[in-house]
């Protein structure tokens, strides 16, 4: 049956700025225009867009239809308009200056290009080595630490250079109170050092540079001193405000002038913040961690966090159960400035949450609850449109030679949610007017056969960072056919999806897994080590293998298999269902229950 025209009513439109909530109904739109939930469906019919009174509707939908009728609207997600209610509910103070209060710590936030020495700057700082481990040179997560010189205290955000962790950067800086801007002498500033800056001067805080690197031979400090001239930040040494110090973290050069700068900024600042009464403060990062359940690293901005008390951070609440240290250690409060773990939490909180303590448990469960309501409405209604008829990685090329537009449907699996953000937004960048990114899910953890299954009947690829599948999904994932890639470095992630989405994805390697092997005894040996007493689960472990030390799925190490023994027997490969004892090159933190996953890659046959 035809549907009658579309013919708006007599009915006048709202004057002025109408709030219109992301992803509502027809029913719901309809009204707050003076319009039927029918006139919404029928134009959109016109349009070609089928639709239900009942369903959903894109940002697209909503603004062809308002469009129409002439009216200005403001989109909000689902649930924004009610948080001003929820935040009075928590008490939540707006204004954290305190002008009486205590003298602060300065939060110092260190950016700048990625290898440009930022990591290795902070290790020279805190006398810790975490470079080693990092894969392609990244700074995967945020770290807060504390420092101190001349018996005061500084605390340092780490914050990672590479481009694709813009959100995690951006955050970093509108939590801080001084930036280290990091600029190697030897290479100049780059294209990130520029966007850090720009970070910093958004955060409207007092920028320091650090010229690193000093030693090297090829080292032209004053070159660097000209480029940051170039872009308004002119140094003291040529008449201008900007403090720059050359250091060389490698060699642990000017690290002392750095710090005394950043004690002299901080008094000049003159940071002050009440100890007293309920904490707030912001989440840096959060993750899963086995047997431990959610952990949240949060920074205090105001107030003193307390074990036990009720705390709110967007959608996740709970009482504290406990609360660690930057040095590893459990301690009963945490004050302004400073930083800690936080265990307790229902749910992995979003990096760059504020957080909040109730007045009282009630009323964090009942926040939480309602935040989380609200968000779901929101994920529902924001790729529900794009689902229908997206295709896979491997399909999308075709699609776009055949004109058509693309939809591609991802489920993003990370081992934090730092990176999961940071994954997220940089595959956004990569949409185009021909494909678009439609993500199914997001979270973090391992990939499970619940993904599986989502991706089957939604036609997704997934994508894990720093995550693995476990077995039994991996076997599901052939089954169903269900396209699953895994990286630990950004750049090869995106660059492949890059490419896929411009047809050139043609991986000459495939990556087998040869065997798994769950640990379930560790063992001591003199002169050698920690042994790993396992029982091969599935294919065969050989010794020499490339092997990915897994626990609930994440990826902690990759190295080789340096030793194999059958009781007190050298033996060169173990099948599934037999005892072994696996010696890995240079790993020793075993657990039970971890997972030794061998792998191997192949050369793709061109026939």
């Amino acid at each position: 049956m035809d549907l009658p025209a579309y013919t708006p009513d007599d009915a006048p439109v709202p004057e002025g700025e109408v709030v219109v909530e992301r992803a509502c109904t027809a029913q719901d739109l309809g009204p707050r225009l003076n319009r039927t939930a029918a006139d919404v469906v029928r134009f959109l019919m016109q349009q070609g867009e089928m639709v239900t009174a009942t369903q959903s509707l894109s940002d697209d939908m909503i603004e062809l239809f308002v469009a129409d009728l002439g009216v200005e609207i403001r989109m909000v997600d689902p649930g924004e308009e009610q948080e001003v209610e929820l935040l009075k509910l928590l008490d939540v103070v707006d204004d954290l200056d305190d002008d009486d209060a205590p003298v602060r710590p300065p939060i110092v936030t260190v950016m700048g290009h990625v290898d440009h020495g930022k990591t290795t700057l902070l290790d020279q700082i805190r006398n810790a080595n975490v470079v080693d481990d990092e894969a392609g040179g990244i700074t995967q997560h945020i770290g807060a630490y504390q420092a101190e010189r001349n018996g005061r205290l500084l605390t340092f955000i780490d914050t990672p250079g590479h481009e694709a962790f813009t959100a995690m950067r951006a955050r970093g800086a509108s939590s801080t109170d001084i930036v280290i801007l990091v600029v190697a002498a030897d290479d100049g500033v780059m294209p990130q050092t520029v966007e850090a800056l720009d970070h910093a001067r958004a955060a409207d805080v007092p920028i320091i540079v650090a010229v690193n690197k000093i030693d090297r031979e090829n080292a032209d400090s004053q070159k660097v001193l000209g480029q940051l001239a170039e872009h308004d930040l002119v140094p003291e040494s040529w008449g201008g405000d900007t403090i720059t110090v050359e250091v060389s973290a490698i060699q642990n050069l000017g690290i002392g002038d750095l710090l005394d700068n950043l004690n002299v900024l901080a008094e000049l600042e003159d940071l002050r913040a009440d100890p007293e009464g309920r904490s707030q403060g912001v989440v840096l990062e959060s993750f899963l961690d086995v047997g431990r359940g959610p952990v949240a690293t949060v920074l205090v901005q105001r107030g003193t966090l307390k074990v036990g008390d009720p705390l709110v951070a967007g959608a996740a609440w709970g009482r504290v159960r406990a609360l660690v240290d930057d040095h590893g250690n459990q301690v009963k409060e945490a004050g302004p400035s400073v930083p800690v773990q936080v265990l307790g939490l229902s749910d992995v909180a979003d990096a760059g949450e504020g957080f909040v303590v109730a007045p009282n448990e009630k009323i964090a469960g009942r926040v939480a609850d309602k935040r989380g309501h609200w968000r779901r409405q929101s994920n529902i209604g924001r790729d529900a449109h794009a689902l229908s008829g997206g295709a896979r990685l491997e399909d999308i090329f075709e699609q776009i030679q055949k004109g058509e537009a693309a939809t591609l449907n991802l489920i993003v699996k990370a081992d934090v949610n730092g990176s999961l953000e940071a994954v997220t937004e940089s595959l956004r960048k990569l949409e185009r007017e021909d494909v678009k990114l439609a993500f199914v899910h997001r979270a973090v953890g391992r990939i499970t056969e619940n993904d599986i299954q989502l991706a089957a009947t939604s036609n997704a690829t997934i994508i894990g960072f720093n995550v693995r599948p476990e077995r039994k999904a991996r076997e599901m994932a052939d089954t169903e056919n269900v396209e699953v890639r895994s990286y630990e470095i950004i750049y090869k992630l995106i660059e492949d999806i890059e490419s896929a989405m411009l047809g050139l994805l043609a991986p000459e390697f495939e990556e087998i897994v040869t065997g798994d092997a769950e640990v379930r005894e560790i063992f001591s040996v003199p002169r050698v080590g920690k042994i790993a007493g396992c029982y091969v689960t599935n294919g065969t472990i050989t010794r020499g293998s490339k092997v990915r030390f897994l626990r609930e799925g994440v990826i902690i190490w990759k190295g080789e298999v340096s030793s194999l023994r059958r009781f007190k027997d050298d033996v060169r490969e173990v099948q599934s269902g037999f005892e072994c004892g696996i010696g890995l090159s240079d790993y020793q933190d075993l657990k039970n229950g971890d997972v030794i996953e061998t792998f191997e890659e192949r050369e793709i046959s061109s026939d």
